[in-house]
């Protein structure tokens, strides 16, 4: 989780590099849970351009050894989790690679309710972006980008209305909380991963095999990890993107 723990400095895995709309995503499901394009009724999934949005606006992923327990419910929000590590938005300059592992700052969270569940977003920003020191709290976001933390509130309550899906909500009013409360909320969720990883608590479905926890009863060496690896079928020819990732969807707001 931590990149530098004195520092206050998280690893942040990309799931999805700015600009892109395929869904991508950690698969907890699987073995060491690798990143995958999520899959609806058997079709890949992007997300969809609702104007004035092109794909993702941030590059977007995960911190790891965190999890949103769906048992838990959010004092704050009155919900549980999405049974997701907690997502991630990296504001910095730098298009990212899927996969990558950078390391980021924290800023602040907003806290989106998606259908019924608490889905935290931390905003982050790499620290290697040349524009890093100047960032510290969530206050800086506001005023060295103007509009990105509303357009961050746009497109998140907008994103599934192309799917016909409602507007998400939001706690705290779609108000975004600052560097300290967020740290907490990670804080948080990485506590439901240590139980998670340890059997304390049911994931269900979820594999938590790992090479990390050396007293997780889910614990594999390296050469049983590689034995993973190598046993995945191989990567085959990318398929093409359907034409219509690329349209602009057009509503009144609400």
């Amino acid at each position: 989780m931590y990149a530098d723990e004195a520092k206050g400095i998280f690893n942040m895995i990309v799931e999805v590099p700015r600009w892109t709309n395929a869904k991508m995503e950690i698969a907890t499901k699987d073995p060491l849970n690798p990143i995958k394009q999520d899959v609806k009724k058997g079709k890949l999934r992007y997300v969809a351009n609702v104007f004035p949005h092109k794909g993702y606006i941030w590059n977007y992923g995960a911190i790891p050894q965190t999890w949103e327990n769906p048992t838990h419910i959010d004092e704050n929000t009155g919900f549980g989790g999405d049974n997701d590590p907690i997502d991630v938005c990296d504001i910095g300059s730098k298009v990212c690679e899927r996969g990558e592992v950078i390391k980021v700052k924290v800023l602040g969270t907003l806290a989106l309710i998606d259908e019924g569940e608490t889905d935290w977003k931390i905003i982050v920003i790499n620290v290697e972006d040349p524009e890093a020191a100047m960032y510290n709290d969530i206050e800086d976001v506001k005023r060295l980008k103007p509009n990105y933390l509303e357009s961050t509130v746009d497109w998140f309550r907008r994103y599934k209305v192309p799917d016909g899906k409602p507007e998400n909500q939001f706690a705290f009013d779609a108000q975004f909380k600052n560097k300290e409360f967020a740290i907490e909320v990670i804080k948080c969720t990485h506590a439901q991963w240590k139980a998670l990883v340890t059997k304390k608590t049911d994931g269900g479905e979820i594999n938590c095999t790992n090479t990390t926890v050396h007293d997780s009863p889910f614990f594999c060496k390296p050469n049983q990890a590689q034995d993973i690896v190598q046993a995945a079928p191989p990567c085959g020819p990318a398929d093409t993107i359907p034409i219509d990732v690329d349209k602009w969807f057009y509503y009144q707001k609400n």
